[in-house]
């Protein structure tokens, strides 16, 4: 692994990073957002990692901000794709709690994100289409977050590529399967647009595609981008 540092300039107040994950009951997809943690404290030494989630685990993100003692400064950082409910409602409610607190940008969409699916992907049979697969939303702007990656995709990989969604979006990715495979696709693979093994991309594998790949994790890429984030967030709050 690569362990090179990802150093910034330090912040003029002690500051947390809250890294936010959704949740999983799936061991090996806690795993992998736990070394996504383990990873960001290695590239900044120094900095408090914090661990929180909006589902599913525990501690819960308003009780991780409600514990950070006063004077000291928290950025949520959203171990999360995309925005949407998460984003927009969960942690936005959970950082207005508090002063001193602000929240980044989720990890997506990001070109270095379509470079590391087209690396699970690897090369595909002549003829074949892909899926790209999101966990979905309800709200309008992650589906349009994923249409970006999808376009930034397209640039690295010469097969049709259709965006689509577990939930709360169509097509959903049975539906974008046999479309591919109507419109005369040799084969059909899934780019799982997932941080972690768990209930989502369990599902892909019922979505009658010929492959799936792997989730995004583990990749030192996503820690990286979360410290990306991290600072972003800092910098946007001190010129605030």
């Amino acid at each position: 692994m690569n362990t090179s540092r990802v150093d910034a300039a330090p912040p003029s107040v002690d500051t947390f990073m809250i890294a936010c994950a959704h949740g999983t009951n799936n061991a090996e997809g806690q795993q992998r957002i736990n070394q996504v943690r383990a990873e960001i404290a290695e590239l900044r030494p120094g900095l408090r990692v914090l661990e929180a989630y909006v589902d599913v685990q525990e501690p819960a993100l308003p009780d991780v901000v409600a514990s950070v003692a006063p004077g000291v400064r928290a950025v949520v950082v959203p171990l999360l794709l995309t925005v949407g409910f998460h984003v927009q409602v969960d942690i936005a409610e959970a950082v207005a709690s508090r002063s001193d607190t602000v929240a980044a940008a989720p990890l997506g969409p990001d070109p270095r994100l379509a470079k590391l699916l087209d690396e699970r992907l690897g090369k595909l049979p002549h003829g074949w289409g892909i899926v790209l697969a999101a966990a979905g939303s309800s709200r309008p702007e992650a589906a349009e977050q994923i249409e970006v990656l999808a376009a930034d995709l397209a640039v690295r990989r010469p097969e049709r590529i259709v965006a689509a969604y577990g939930a709360s979006a169509r097509p959903s990715i049975p539906e974008a399967v046999a479309q591919l495979r109507a419109e005369g696709a040799a084969g059909v693979a899934v780019a799982s647009y997932l941080l972690a093994p768990g209930y989502f991309h369990d599902q892909l594998a019922n979505a009658g595609a010929d492959l799936v790949s792997e989730p995004l994790l583990p990749s030192q890429l996503l820690a990286e981008l979360a410290l990306e984030h991290f600072d972003a967030a800092i910098s946007a709050a001190s010129r605030a």
